[in-house]
């Protein structure tokens, strides 16, 4: 299965900032038709949507939150492409954290709200000729980084989801795509180390995967390199991240 960008419909979460930011723009690029952008503080968007508010339509949507997403799904029937981008860091160990409340929290944007919106628009997604789930994952999906104990868990969670879900929604042609990038130049990112992708080699590879049929990308050369790595020797490469621990 694949898509093109070209007239799609799409919806973005997190669109106010970072990566999110760089799909919207990507996808107005490629030529989609009318893109949501949602945002738990639909203000934030207002230079976004000015930049054309033809096809920009500012929606708030707390992905955690139960009545937005319902909302969401009220307004936006007409999704074809929907990008599950917003995300949270903690930036904790799993035993060194003070409580679960972080662990909680990136459970709650990172897992359940990935579940959520894509329960909310597997129906809206059947009607579509050629319709796509785009989740934005990490590489901390298929790896450990004690650093970020409980994101990693978070994200290992979502990827587990992602692919439950492309199962499910097979048999009515939507594809479920899922992006693990490495560290990433944004303001999540700002304590990783550099080298650091930027926010558009993200969004602009994995709109190529969604047009491509690909269902698991990995975006920009830094992150390809990892991958490789560790699919050569994934003993050695979780053993390295587990030496980077919380203070």
């Amino acid at each position: 299965m694949s898509q093109k960008i070209e007239n799609s419909v799409a919806l973005v979460t997190g669109a106010n900032r970072g990566i999110g930011k760089e799909f919207v723009s990507e996808l107005l690029r490629r030529g989609a038709k009318k893109v949501y952008l949602g945002a738990r503080d639909p203000a934030s968007l207002a230079d976004l949507v000015a930049l054309d508010p033809q096809r920009l339509v500012a929606l708030k949507l707390d992905v955690t939150n139960a009545a937005d997403i319902e909302t969401a799904a009220r307004i936006a029937t007409d999704v074809t492409l929907l990008i599950n981008n917003a995300g949270f860091a903690g930036e904790q160990g799993v035993i060194s954290a003070p409580d679960l409340s972080i662990a909680r929290q990136e459970m709650d944007v990172n897992y359940f709200g990935v579940l959520a919106l894509s329960k909310a628009f597997a129906p809206i997604l059947a009607k579509a000729e050629q319709g796509s789930i785009v989740n934005v994952l990490s590489i901390l999906s298929l790896l450990t980084l004690p650093l970020a104990g409980t994101y990693s868990a978070s994200k290992a969670a979502g990827l587990a989801a992602t692919r439950s879900i492309r199962a499910e929604l097979k048999g009515q042609g939507t594809q479920v795509v899922a992006s693990m990038p490495v560290q990433v130049d944004t303001d999540m990112g700002r304590n990783l180390p550099e080298p650091r992708l930027k926010p558009l080699e993200v969004a602009s590879e994995t709109l190529d995967g969604v047009e491509n049929g690909t269902e698991e990308v990995f975006p920009g050369e830094l992150t390809r390199n990892v991958i490789t790595s560790f699919r050569a020797d994934p003993v050695a490469v979780q053993a390295y991240m587990s030496t980077r621990l919380p203070a």
